[in-house]
């Protein structure tokens, strides 16, 4: 990780993760243009996050996505996967050129991650709202379990934070 400087970031690197961002944001636009369907608010909107996520804060190897001291990104909330998948693109996961092929048959890149689609970079398989964060907490109690460095990053939306299995995991992670 990048060190800040008075709690903020270096200019620099703020204009470089503003400028990836931009990138991110327009390789978003095209893939779901292409797709004819997908959902941009939630993908736009997030951009900004992902790209701090994956070019500043996450300890992870694009070449080696199974490393085991990686830290763990879990989106939970599905149907924003085109900015997962243009993040995991720009960070060297897959070319980005696979981009184009979201949503179509046989893709790796649906309409909600798979891990069954042979997709690097992917910890959970998303739809099912709610079940993220307790994925999140059994692995952050996992690394805790076993001493690990490598920590653990959820991503929710709001619909979600209604089911009661994401307070039932809130309350178990905060006893952590």
């Amino acid at each position: 990780m990048t060190s800040l400087r008075n709690g903020h970031l270096d200019d620099k690197i703020l204009a470089a993760l503003r400028s990836r961002s931009r990138e991110i944001r327009a390789d978003i636009l095209r893939s779901i243009t292409e797709a004819g369907s997908g959902h941009t608010g939630g993908s736009l909107g997030l951009a900004d996050l992902f790209t701090t996520l994956y070019f500043h804060v996450l300890k992870h190897r694009p070449e080696d996505p199974s490393w085991a001291d990686r830290d763990r990104l879990i989106l939970s909330i599905g149907h924003v996967a085109p900015v997962l998948y243009t993040t995991l693109a720009h960070a060297g996961y897959f070319p980005r050129e696979e981009l184009l092929t979201l949503r179509k048959f046989g893709s790796r890149l649906q309409g909600h991650p798979g891990r069954d689609h042979g997709l690097p970079g992917l910890e959970l398989s998303a739809g099912s709202l709610g079940q993220g964060l307790s994925v999140a907490v059994g692995m952050a109690i996992s690394a805790k379990m076993d001493i690990a460095a490598w920590r653990v990053y959820s991503v929710h939306g709001d619909g979600e934070m209604q089911e009661g299995s994401i307070w039932e995991a809130a309350m178990s992670g905060g006893s952590l």
